[in-house]
C-alpha cells in the first residue's frame, strides 16, 4: 500500500518498546516484600491505597497493576563511565533504588507501604534511559508529571535553600524536605492539579 510506513525493528523506538513490553509482562510484587537482587534497569511503582486525592488511580490498580504512579530507572555507576559491558548485571542499583523509595514512603504518615507494589526489569545499561522515557510517555505517571520530587535525594547540609518538592508538600515526613524553602505550589494547588490529572486517566490508558 503506497505511503505506508516501513517498519524498522532496529529503530530506537521499537527497541525501546521491547523494554516496555518486557517490564509490563513482569508480575507486580509488594514493595515491602522486595528482597536483594543484582542488576540495574527500569521499574514502575503502583498505588492501591486510600489517600483521598488518589482514589481513582488506586481503584484502577486494585484488580491489576494497570497505571503506575511513578516510573524510574537505576543506572549502574560504572555504566556511566563505560567501565564494563557487564556492569548492569553486576550492579545492585535497582534494588537499592527501590529500597530508597520504600524508605521515602515509610517516612510519611499519609501513605502506607503496604499499598504499593512494583514491577522491575534488569536491562542492559545502554537501553535503560530509553526504556524509562517510553514508559513515562506511555503512562504519564502522577509522581513524574504532577507531584514531582518523589525520587529526590537529601541535598545535604548547607544546600537546603532550594524549594521543597511538591511530593513533600503533599506528603510531609522526610526530614530533609522540611528544611527546604516553601514549595512552589500550596497543598491546595497540588491537590487541584491531581484532581485534573485523575479526570484524564481514561485518556491516558486509552
Amino acid at each position: 500500500m503506497s505511503g505506508e510506513t516501513v517498519f524498522n525493528p532496529l529503530d530506537k523506538r521499537n527497541l525501546g518498546k521491547s523494554v516496555v513490553d518486557a517490564l509490563l509482562e513482569r508480575d507486580a510484587v509488594p514493595m515491602r516484600d522486595i528482597t536483594p537482587f543484582r542488576g540495574a534497569g527500569v521499574y514502575a511503582i503502583y498505588y492501591t491505597g486510600d489517600f483521598p486525592a488518589y482514589r481513582p488511580l488506586a481503584a484502577l490498580n486494585r484488580k491489576t497493576a494497570a497505571c503506575p504512579i511513578y516510573v524510574g530507572k537505576a543506572v549502574p555507576k560504572g555504566g556511566r563511565k563505560g567501565v564494563s559491558f557487564d556492569v548492569s548485571s553486576e550492579s545492585a542499583s535497582l534494588f537499592s533504588r527501590l529500597t530508597e523509595h520504600a524508605e521515602s514512603i515509610a517516612a510519611v504518615s499519609s501513605l502506607n507501604l503496604d499499598d504499593f507494589s512494583c514491577r522491575s526489569l534488569v536491562v542492559d545499561d545502554i537501553w535503560i534511559p530509553l526504556g524509562e522515557t517510553l514508559i513515562i510517555q506511555r503512562f504519564q505517571p502522577l509522581w513524574n508529571q504532577i507531584v514531582e520530587g518523589f525520587g529526590n535525594h537529601d541535598p545535604g547540609r548547607g544546600r537546603y535553600d532550594g524549594m521543597r518538592p511538591s511530593w513533600d508538600e503533599l506528603h510531609p515526613g522526610r526530614g530533609w524536605a522540611a528544611r527546604c524553602k516553601p514549595a512552589k505550589f500550596s497543598t491546595k494547588q497540588i491537590i487541584s492539579k491531581v484532581s485534573e490529572y485523575m479526570g484524564g486517566l481514561p485518556e491516558i490508558l486509552g
